[in-house]
């Protein structure tokens, strides 16, 4: 194919030009703060009622990152990230998301994907789920009561909208949630999906070996009997009563789930009606959280359901890399680097996609006809 003389002179032109450089990324301011939640003070080991939770954000110019890690100063075991802890923030509303981490997790330990989010514009908001995360003593309540992780959400969404530096920051018109493993199943509470715990029973008497049914590594002593020993304890009774109540989050857009867990605690009528576009990454071999009886019956059931599987991916991909120390003491949540690395990646790309469609600004311009 022959190409035109001036159309040949402007791809020349176009070739010597400089390129235009990219808008460099957003430094990553780093919040922490406390609210209360209903629940926690069953839940928390030390019957506190406080909710911690972070928050990621785009910082003003001129803010300065240092390194964020998990464990000992002097002895981290998790490297995740860098932030500018307590630098204002940009200036503008942002499109906010709401993160939730797994079983014994923290919010710290999912840094590295709400950093990620953060520098690509969003602010994201993650908690310390009390009873059930790393930072703290786990509790059996803090693994029953699984739908209170959403109100914590809720709870901390709250809080940052009446942060005097924050809050006029969040856009609540463009509210997405994302999660990890337990998290993903609270992603699903905070979109509206409503808990049907006999329904979770009932398939766990059947399949008791499955990996959501079994004691989880972060608490050995949370067998299936245990927990229902303790579910019908005087403390706990009147939460499970509103274990089927609407723990949804008000106006989010749009859910993005990692190795999502205890997924058979919805229906198949919960999971078909979902209204929200919900994005799903796990790892194909994953024994934790099987796909087949959790991301792939939900990708099944969901209307706007999207599926991807990672080959070579298990579970412990998607907390925080560990560093040598970690590897070392930590070793079975601390997978090769190599499929971390491409997890990790794959999820903060995946999540940019969804989010950036879904959460798009509404035009308030009339259309021509």
């Amino acid at each position: 194919m022959r190409v035109p003389a001036r159309c040949l002179t402007l791809l020349l032109c176009l070739a010597s030009a400089p390129a235009l450089a990219a808008p460099a990324p957003a430094v990553v301011g780093e919040r922490h703060g406390q609210t209360r939640s209903a629940s926690a003070a069953v839940r928390d080991a030390a019957q506190h009622d406080g909710l911690r939770y972070t928050v990621w954000y785009p910082a003003a110019p001129g803010a300065r990152e240092r390194p964020i890690t998990i464990g000992p100063p002097d002895a981290p075991l998790f490297n995740v990230g860098s932030a500018a802890v307590d630098a204002p923030i940009a200036p503008g509303a942002l499109p906010t998301l709401l993160l939730s981490h797994g079983n014994g997790g923290s919010a710290r330990m999912m840094g590295w994907f709400g950093i990620a989010m953060a520098r690509a514009g969003y602010l994201v908001i993650a908690v310390d789920h009390p009873g059930n995360n790393g930072v703290e003593p786990m509790t059996l309540a803090g693994s029953i009561l699984i739908w209170e992780r959403a109100e914590d959400l809720k709870a901390a969404l709250a809080a940052v909208q009446a942060d005097p530096q924050l809050g006029a920051h969040v856009d609540a018109a463009r509210l997405g949630v994302a999660g990890f493993s337990a998290g993903g199943f609270t992603a699903l509470a905070a979109a509206g999906a409503r808990v049907d715990m006999a329904h979770l029973l009932a398939f766990c008497r059947a399949t008791p070996d499955d990996g959501v049914c079994q004691p989880q590594l972060e608490m050995p002593a949370s067998t299936l009997q245990a927990r229902i020993d303790a579910a019908a304890t005087p403390a706990l009774a009147p939460y499970m009563a509103q274990a089927g109540d609407d723990h949804g989050v008000p106006g989010v857009r749009a859910a993005f789930l990692m190795a999502p867990a205890i997924v058979q605690a919805f229906t198949p009528a919960q999971l078909r009606a979902l209204p929200q576009p919900v994005s799903i990454l796990l790892g194909e071999a994953d024994a934790v959280a099987p796909p087949s009886t959790n991301g792939e019956v939900l990708a099944a059931l969901a209307p706007q359901a999207t599926l991807r599987a990672l080959p070579g991916v298990g579970h412990y991909e998607f907390l925080a890399a560990c560093t040598p120390l970690g590897s070392q003491r930590l070793a079975a949540l601390c997978p090769p680097e190599a499929p971390q690395a491409a997890a990790h990646a794959a999820a903060i790309a995946q999540a940019l996609q969804l989010f950036g469609q879904a959460l798009a600004p509404v035009s308030s311009t009339p259309a021509t006809r």
